[in-house]
């Protein structure tokens, strides 16, 4: 099979209204097996948090990674994504997500770091038009010269690859450094100032509010691949909520890896 380009495909953008972290999860997982199926086209989804969370990956030690007690104390839902990667610290205005499902044949061939650096040209290509001057740094870091900005994640189904990324916008170190226990152990010597460095926020590089970094994104994509409105389909929602509610909020999914 030889690889397909981003041309190739009729791409279609998906945003909705908040929801919850579970959900998202949820939805990942149906979307990426609806476009490997064949039932949908490639999608790019924009993402709308209804409230805070952390989100580990597939493969991560809950116990490790997260202090549970804080994260109830902070009112924080703690969610394990069906993808690999590290934890990510979810506030709703203060974070800019979004997935990618598309057709394996656009990485075919690649390896894994060239398949999370091509999945991710438009936004390079977006971050240049705000005025920040971003690269790769492998295996999954969108990075500049000020920070860390985004961390990505794959993972594939069938004939499908599921690519999503959380990006920080504005960013609550203390409280990121209260919940997550690896934040802790890599900058307890630094403390908090150095966390937000770390994590450098999309706002303090840009000036601009989250919705115009969004717009811009959308607008760079649409120009580079093109880009046309979809919704949720009702079966899709339905598969979703179902999965929400019986596998990404219980506790044997969440503390699968203890």
């Amino acid at each position: 099979m030889s690889r397909s380009s981003w041309r190739d495909h009729a791409w279609q953008l998906i945003r909705t209204v908040p929801q919850a972290p579970a959900l998202h999860m949820a939805l990942d997982e149906v979307l990426v097996e609806e476009v490997a199926a064949g039932r949908r086209a490639p999608t790019l989804r924009i993402w709308e948090w209804a409230g805070p969370a952390v989100v580990i990956g597939r493969f991560q030690s809950l116990r490790n990674e997260v202090d549970s007690e804080r994260a109830i104390a902070h009112g924080i839902e703690v969610v394990r994504r069906i993808s690999g990667g590290g934890a990510m610290f979810i506030e709703p205005g203060n974070t800019i997500t979004y997935s990618i499902c598309a057709p394996l044949s656009m990485v075919e061939g690649l390896s894994f770091q060239e398949a999370y650096a091509y999945m991710d040209e438009w936004v390079l290509a977006a971050l240049r038009e705000v005025g920040i001057e971003a690269w790769y740094q492998p295996l999954n870091d969108i990075v500049s010269a000020e920070g860390k900005i985004a961390g990505a994640a794959q993972a594939r189904r069938g004939r499908a690859v599921l690519h999503h990324v959380t990006m920080a916008y504005d960013i609550d170190a203390a409280k990121m450094l209260d919940v997550l226990r690896i934040g802790r152990e890599k900058l307890s010597d630094k403390g908090t100032q150095s966390a937000a460095k770390r994590v450098d926020p999309l706002r303090s590089q840009t000036g601009l509010t989250r919705e115009a970094i969004i717009a811009c994104m959308i607008d760079t994509f649409r120009q580079r691949h093109g880009l046309k409105p979809d919704e949720l389909r009702d079966g899709e929602l339905a598969r979703a909520e179902a999965l929400a509610a019986t596998k990404f909020s219980s506790r044997a999914w969440t503390g699968d890896v203890a």
